[in-house]
């Protein structure tokens, strides 16, 4: 950067990594929390058992929450992962600009 300072991309790219194989295992637990963790209402008892219709009830009521929990993470995790990614080009464009300028610059000049 144009204050001397440097950042290491290699850390900006290793976060980026990070939250790109999160995103993917967050994928994961949504397919098995949507698609994995379904019960059918026959499995709370019968009719006979007055209180199946409302422990399945209970049940497919969490399971909408914990999807919605995940979907919540997943979307976080992607904003988190966008804005290092940016982070990462602006800091990546401006060292190249200060590589460019450092070698355009006339032999003996200060900088």
């Amino acid at each position: 950067m144009s204050n001397g300072m440097r950042v290491d991309l290699s850390a900006l790219d290793e976060v980026i990594r990070k939250l790109n194989g999160l995103l993917s295992d967050m994928d994961k637990a949504n397919t098995k929390a949507k698609y994995e963790t379904d019960i059918p209402s026959t499995a709370f008892g019968s009719m006979k058992f007055l209180e199946s219709n409302g422990l399945h009830t209970a049940h497919q009521d969490q399971k909408t929450k914990i999807e919605n929990m995940i979907r919540g993470l997943h979307q976080l995790i992607n904003d988190f992962g966008t804005s290092t990614s940016k982070v990462r080009d602006k800091y990546n464009n401006e060292e190249q600009a200060n590589q460019q300028r450092v070698s355009a610059a006339p032999e003996g000049a200060a900088n």
